[in-house]
């Protein structure tokens, strides 16, 4: 469980050999056209844990959950390996799927079901929020 990779490899991440205890299963719009699927799941790492090999290009815009996002995806093949979110700036969210390990954890957490598609189901011990997960500002 030590690396993620784009399509064709030339984006790489070493990531530690144990799994993230934070992975988070987004509903928002913006996750589902990044993915092209119903929601993504991302595994948040601490950024100095993780070791980028290779040049990524990046997308910016605003987050659905306020902030901004930055997507970073192969120049050659077009995935995208991992992203980062200005409100979480010590941490690298990593597509689990760019990690393409059956055995990887399920997510802790399920974000923006508002707009999740009503015939996926994400169960276990998960907690689930219509939106973002609430600050210890939010009211």
């Amino acid at each position: 469980m030590g690396n993620a990779r784009c399509s064709c490899g030339a984006v790489t991440l070493s990531l530690p050999e144990e799994p993230s205890k934070i992975i988070v299963a987004c509903h928002c719009i913006d996750c589902q056209r990044r993915a092209g699927a119903p929601f993504g799941v991302g595994a948040y790492y601490p950024a100095e844990v993780v070791t980028i090999s290779g040049t990524s290009k990046e997308f910016t815009h605003a987050a659905a959950s306020g902030g901004t996002i930055h997507n970073y995806f192969c120049p050659e093949c077009g995935s995208t390996v991992y992203w980062k979110l200005s409100n979480l700036p010590a941490l690298i969210a990593v597509a689990v799927g760019a990690m393409a390990e059956p055995k990887y954890p399920a997510p802790v957490i399920s974000v923006f079901e508002q707009s999740k598609h009503d015939w996926v189901q994400i169960d276990g011990a998960v907690q689930h929020f219509r939106q973002s997960i609430p600050t210890k500002n939010s009211n």
